[in-house]
C-alpha cells in the first residue's frame, strides 16, 4: 500500500493547560481514528535550515514545516481525506502537505 507524508506547516502554541490539554485530545482522536493506516506518528520539529549549493541559511525557509506523520492510504484520494480531519486543519491554525512517498532499493 502506498504510503503518504503529512508535512505540517503553521500551527498554533495552546496557551493555557485546558487548552493543551484540548489540543492535545483533539490531536489524540484524529490519530485514533487512523487506524492501522498511521504509519509513523511522527513529531513537531524546530527551526529548520536550509542547505543549497550557495550555503545554509537559518530562517526555516518559506513556509517551514512544523512537523509530520507517515500514512498508509489507498491513493492520495484517501490520503487527503486523512489530512482534511487533522486539528491543525480543522482549527483553521495550519496547512499540511500531502506527498505519496516512493521507496528506493540502495
Amino acid at each position: 500500500m502506498p504510503k503518504f507524508l503529512f508535512a505540517y506547516h503553521g500551527g498554533k502554541m495552546p496557551e493555557t493547560e485546558v487548552e493543551i490539554a484540548a489540543e492535545m485530545q483533539r490531536w489524540r482522536d484524529w490519530m485514533d481514528g487512523l487506524g492501522d493506516a498511521l504509519v509513523d506518528p511522527g513529531n513537531p520539529v524546530g527551526m529548520s535550515s536550509t542547505v543549497s549549493i550557495d550555503g545554509v541559511v537559518d530562517n526555516g525557509g518559506a513556509n517551514p514545516v512544523s512537523g509530520y506523520s507517515l500514512v498508509a492510504a489507498d491513493d492520495m484520494n484517501a490520503a487527503l481525506a486523512m489530512a482534511a480531519g487533522c486539528p491543525m486543519v480543522t482549527q483553521g491554525h495550519g496547512s499540511i502537505e500531502v506527498a505519496e512517498t516512493h521507496n528506493m532499493d540502495f
